[in-house]
């Protein structure tokens, strides 16, 4: 399994990134998918997560309303769309992937209970 994370980079306050990971090895409609991030001295955290087949997804609460998490199956991609960035939201994203009849809140809140990761993509909000 491969999870290969994109897009990342320096924005300044208020801007957008949308970060994209490519899975490969796995059979990409059977799992939930999530964005995680982790910045110097914190704790790894969820960002977002969506499962398919129940069409439900998670936000943490300091990104509702500014990011939006969506899947194509066709493609196996998920991306994350991340408007109005903040300073606080600067740190390194991770894509993951899990197979579990866990909630997506459960599995978003507790990133150990996620398979496979990617190797991350820099977001920096800087002016």
């Amino acid at each position: 399994v491969q999870l290969v994370e994109s897009g990342g980079g320096l924005v300044q306050p208020g801007g957008s990134l949308r970060l994209s990971c490519t899975a490969s090895g796995l059979t990409f409609d059977e799992y939930v998918l999530g964005w995680f991030r982790q910045a110097p001295g914190k704790e790894r955290e969820g960002v977002s997560c969506i499962k398919l087949l129940a069409r439900t997804s998670y936000y943490e609460e300091s990104v509702k309303g500014r990011f939006t998490i969506s899947r194509d199956n066709s493609k196996d991609m998920v991306y994350l769309q991340m408007n109005g960035l903040k300073p606080e939201d600067t740190a390194m994203y991770y894509c993951a992937a899990a197979r579990s009849d866990r909630s997506v809140e459960a599995l978003c809140r507790n990133h150990a209970g996620m398979d496979y990761w990617g190797k991350g993509t820099l977001v920096t909000i800087s002016s």
